[in-house]
């Protein structure tokens, strides 16, 4: 750590200081925050002098010169003063700007640089998550095509249940995450621009400025909006754009967290079979306690955090429903939390999830066991059908397999040991006429269905497609320092 020491004596959001990325981190930070201020503002003078109001090449220049030297000791100071931020940042720029001063902020009203800052902040954090999401979904592809025909135990109700494969499993997370793929790429494309409309949307203040001109004052608004990087403005707004817009960028990132929390509470649970586990650095401690253990730490990490992420949905939810009329300011603080915290915690556990995927480990000796164990009592339809075919009869031969099927099950359950169930079969006269098929009805590959076709079918059919924009990202590895 650096530093005197002095930022251990207060709170620090660990999002920051122990997890998030340094992309994600910039993007909320008060350095991004207030720069993209003063180029918004460089934004509305450098359209307003296109459109003929009475500003300089001069001032022009002279804010463009200033946008990053920011006197945050200043801008502290009068806000301090002023109670504003806004104006307190305006006075701030305007003191390195002497030439621009009379004309920065021309006609705008504070959400002019709040809102349409908070869209850009936004929409680049969208652009941070969309690789890493689809670098996660990559590496899961890779996962479920190298085990696309590896049989395991199925479960329903966390009980085993006919096979499936460790590949097609996997599939079944790919296609949460490509569905949240495709939301973060809706709602990251639906994001519009605020644009210039003034202190309650009617754009008053710039239709004056340019003398009733109406055309001027749309075509302000296009060029800075153009400008900033986005297609399209809301053509109406309040004093603030449409609090909707968090709910649907939020809600977007609350469906992924979901999908994290469900995909990594399996690769939990695996763990305990000792199937899969996540990857164990050389020197990682698993318990101070156990020397013994390996803790799915990585996993527990992504639910813990993607609850917090899922819960975060209802600041917008509520918020949007108490702007009066055209705004009110309780919006203000509890926004300042959600949107970057919503952007910081997902950034973390897909990055997290990242790491995981890129190291998952399958012992499938272990799986095997654990299929062996079971296989039995599944393959008892395949028993029937195979004697039914050699002459026997049909509910003779269930209740013979019911009974034996009973004795196996108490020594698995009652007596802790193996299920027999197979040796009691060979050892009964009555299944003579197909002993000589038992391997083959016993083989785990002749009951996982289509799941190798499937998996197959999916990967290119559903998961490869939505790749290719992001082909030129996908080099980047994570690795975790904490």
């Amino acid at each position: 750590m650096e530093g005197s020491g002095d930022e251990f004596l207060k709170y620090r959001s660990p999002l920051v200081s122990r997890y998030a990325s340094k992309e994600m981190a910039f993007n909320f930070s008060d350095r991004k925050k207030f720069s993209t201020w003063r180029k918004l503002w460089l934004y509305l003078a450098k359209a307003e002098k296109a459109l003929d109001l009475p500003i300089t090449d001069a001032q022009v220049n002279e804010m463009e010169s200033h946008l990053e030297d920011i006197d945050f000791v200043m801008a502290a100071e009068e806000e301090k003063k002023l109670r504003h931020d806004v104006m307190a940042h305006v006075h701030t720029f305007a003191h390195c700007c002497p030439t621009a001063a009379p004309i920065i902020h021309l006609g705008a009203t504070s959400c002019y640089v709040g809102d349409n800052t908070d869209l850009i902040m936004l929409r680049d954090g969208f652009d941070i998550l969309l690789p890493k999401l689809a670098r996660v979904i990559d590496r899961l592809a890779n996962f479920a095509e190298t085990y696309a025909d590896l049989p395991t135990l199925g479960y329903t109700h966390f009980q085993p249940a006919q096979l499936t494969t460790v590949g097609k499993r996997a599939c079944l997370w790919l296609q949460d995450l490509v569905m949240d793929l495709r939301n973060l790429q809706r709602a990251r494309e639906e994001l519009r621009f605020r644009g210039v409309k003034g202190t309650t949307g009617t754009q008053a203040s710039f239709l004056q400025l340019f003398q009733g001109e109406h055309d001027k004052v749309e075509e302000l608004d296009r060029m800075v909006t153009e400008m900033a990087g986005f297609k399209k403005s809301y053509l109406v707004t309040g004093q603030t754009y449409s609090r909707k817009v968090d709910i649907d960028s939020l809600s977007v990132l609350a469906s992924l967290g979901a999908t994290v929390h469900k995909i990594c509470t399996d690769i939990r649970l695996l763990a305990n079979l000792k199937e899969i586990e996540e990857p164990f650095e050389k020197e990682q401690i698993g318990s101070s306690a156990m020397p013994y253990k390996r803790n799915p730490m990585r996993a527990e990490r992504c639910c813990s955090l993607a609850r917090h992420l899922m819960a975060l949905i209802s600041d917008p939810l509520q918020t949007a429903s108490v702007q009066w009329l055209e705004r009110t300011l309780d919006d203000s603080a509890n926004r300042r939390i959600s949107l970057p915290e919503s952007f910081l915690t997902a950034d973390i556990i897909l990055s997290t999830l990242q790491n995981i995927t890129e190291g998952m480990v399958v012992y499938p000796k272990v799986i095997e066991r654990h299929i062996r164990h079971e296989l039995p009592f599944m393959a008892t339809e395949n028993i029937i059908m195979a004697m039914v075919k050699a002459g026997g009869n049909r509910q003779d031969c269930h209740e013979k397999i019911r009974v034996l099927s009973q004795q196996a099950a108490a020594v698995v359950k009652q007596e802790g040991g193996d299920n027999d169930l197979l040796a009691r079969v060979r050892a009964d006269s009555y299944f003579a006429p197909i002993l000589g098929q038992l391997d083959a009805l016993l083989d785990p590959k002749t009951f996982i269905g289509r799941a190798p076709q499937q998996v197959t079918r999916f990967l290119a059919e559903e998961v490869r497609p939505v790749l290719e924009p992001y082909k030129n990202k996908m080099d980047v590895k994570i690795e975790l320092e904490l």
